[in-house]
């Protein structure tokens, strides 16, 4: 089994609340049909993607703000497959935030994927966020409700000795002639090596990690700088499942960094290093996560707002704490739903060692996915 930082399948398997233990995370990224064959020409299916969520943060700090999201959102789309290994997509998002009468986002969705063994390339909606399989310094686990969707280009591979590779770029803004904004790109690579072999009770595993962000263009209007942001994290993973249980230990180590390409400099620090270690217990009752950050003027335009040596609050935005040390404490589980549904919850005191001061997050999280055949239309034919 191949993870991330967090085990995050509720979020990004193709049946949330199938196999939770022991299960691969590398297992179908879309899911099945009612069922279970695999694709044909001709194949029109029908897929709901649904996910409610509830965080709490209760931050009184002066990096991260402390507010509640809440909310829904929606994802029906038709699926068509003109050969078996190219899928077609399109649908409608739609977003709506609990206590507003109104509809937060209303977009429609488009995308093309094709895969052939171990390869996947996707044009349009790509799979965004926690699919990317980044560590929190380098990507906030809050775009899964903040930033749904990524458009743009993605390129995967699944294998046995390169178990994840996530090449991608999210085409964030786009500029016009005469625009009076800039253009907004991001994108990244994040892979998985597998250092021990299948079927071995101790897996390790090499992660390597980067994103950029770019900010730009040539034909606006504004007078603004270009701005172009590294980041960058690699390390060691172990994982060692205990022998007759359903108890395995994993460890984690990463090193991190951040890197200002811009011609002119308008963050605090031009470069930063961070140190990121995880040790969990996963049971089958609970997921238990000890996690230490040590910051040194380490920024993120991706990453979670704690990990962050400048302040993105609404009171403090000019605050600055070039060294940061944080112990987290994540208590984590998944309820399965059936196989097309999970219920997640988390709760995630910290601890900051300059401020000696804690604080803590609490989330809930529904996640639904199905598709149904609606049946091959592949013989039809405009005469």
């Amino acid at each position: 089994m191949v993870l991330a930082q967090l085990d995050n399948r509720a979020f990004t398997a193709g049946m949330p609340g199938a196999g939770r233990l022991g299960a691969s995370l590398l297992g179908p990224a879309e899911a099945p049909a009612a069922d279970g064959t695999p694709p044909t020409a001709g194949d029109l299916h029908l897929s709901l993607r649904a996910f409610t969520f509830f965080k709490d943060n209760e931050y009184f700090n002066s990096i991260a703000d402390g507010y509640t999201l809440f909310g829904t959102q929606l994802n029906p789309q038709l699926a068509y497959y003109p050969t078996a290994n190219l899928r077609l997509e399109g649908g409608v998002f739609l977003w709506k935030d609990f206590g507003t009468p109104r509809l937060r986002q209303v977009r429609p969705t488009f995308r093309a994927t094709y895969a052939k063994g171990p390869h996947e390339i996707t044009l349009g909606n790509i799979r965004p966020h926690l699919n990317h399989g980044y560590i929190e310094p380098l990507l906030n686990f809050e775009r899964v409700m903040l930033r749904p969707l990524e458009e743009g280009l993605q390129y995967r591979y699944r294998g046995s000795r390169l178990a994840l590779l996530d090449v991608w770029v999210d085409w964030q803004r786009q500029q016009y002639r005469n625009s009076s904004f800039q253009e907004e790109i991001a994108g990244g690579l994040s892979a998985t090596v597998r250092l021990t072999p299948e079927g071995s009770p101790l897996l390790l595993t090499l992660p390597v990690q980067f994103t950029a962000t770019h900010r730009g263009g040539q034909i606006d209007t504004v007078d603004q700088p270009l701005q172009t942001y590294f980041n960058g994290a690699t390390g060691l993973e172990a994982r060692y499942q205990l022998p007759n249980s359903q108890t395995a230990l994993r460890l984690q180590a990463y090193g991190v960094g951040f890197y200002d390409k811009s011609f002119t400099y308008e963050l605090p620090y031009k470069r930063g290093t961070g140190l990121y270690l995880n040790a969990t217990a996963e049971t089958r009752f609970l997921n238990v996560m000890l996690s230490y950050w040590q910051g040194q003027r380490f920024l993120s335009p991706l990453g979670g707002d704690l990990y962050q040596a400048a302040s993105r609050t609404v009171s403090n935005p000019g605050y600055v704490e070039p060294h940061r040390r944080l112990l987290f404490l994540r208590l984590l589980r998944d309820f399965s739903l059936g196989d097309a549904a999970a219920l997640t919850v988390r709760a995630e005191p910290v601890y900051d060692f300059q401020q000696k001061t804690t604080d803590f997050s609490f989330g809930v999280y529904l996640n639904f996915r199905q598709q149904w055949l609606l049946g091959n239309v592949g013989g039809r034919v405009r005469k």
